[in-house]
């Protein structure tokens, strides 16, 4: 597990760029954290780095937001659905396995959906406002602090 701090929204979005710039088709990320927590934040970062030019918001009435640049992002919000079944009834099998990179917010409701290998990266507010920000299933732990400016 890789643990990670931020200070500002700009800093939380430059660590999305660096994470972005890892990625892959297929790639999978459920981001957990309350409310506010910075999951759609760190998302707008990670569109960044895949050269998406259209302004990220968070998907929570809409529930899935399409984007497209070097590869698709399909950005989810589960937190309005009531179960997992809910999830697959989304016709998500196709985003989740197809050519593109899926960001899952609220992802700890259906996380028995998604394979073993996904990447799980959880936001935490701690004091004054920052970020503290944990990446599971990471295999490029060659992110240091000091490269989120």
């Amino acid at each position: 597990m890789l643990t990670l701090y931020t200070s500002s929204a700009e800093q939380t979005i430059a660590l999305g760029r660096i994470i972005g710039s890892y990625l892959n088709q297929g790639d999978i990320i459920a981001m957990q954290g309350t409310l506010a927590a910075g999951k759609t934040t760190i998302t707008k970062g990670i569109a960044e780095s895949l050269g998406i030019e259209e302004t990220v918001t968070s998907p929570t009435f809409t529930l899935i937001s399409e984007y497209y640049g070097k590869m698709p992002l399909y950005h989810m919000d589960v937190y309005r659905l009531d179960s997992t079944e809910d999830f697959l009834n989304l016709g998500v099998e196709e985003m989740l396995y197809g050519d593109g990179v899926c960001i899952i917010e609220w992802s700890e409701k259906i996380m028995e959906e998604l394979p073993p290998d996904t990447i799980i990266i959880k936001l935490e507010t701690i004091e004054n406002g920052n970020r503290k920000i944990e990446i599971k299933n990471w295999k490029y732990n060659d992110i240091k602090q000091e490269d989120i400016k």
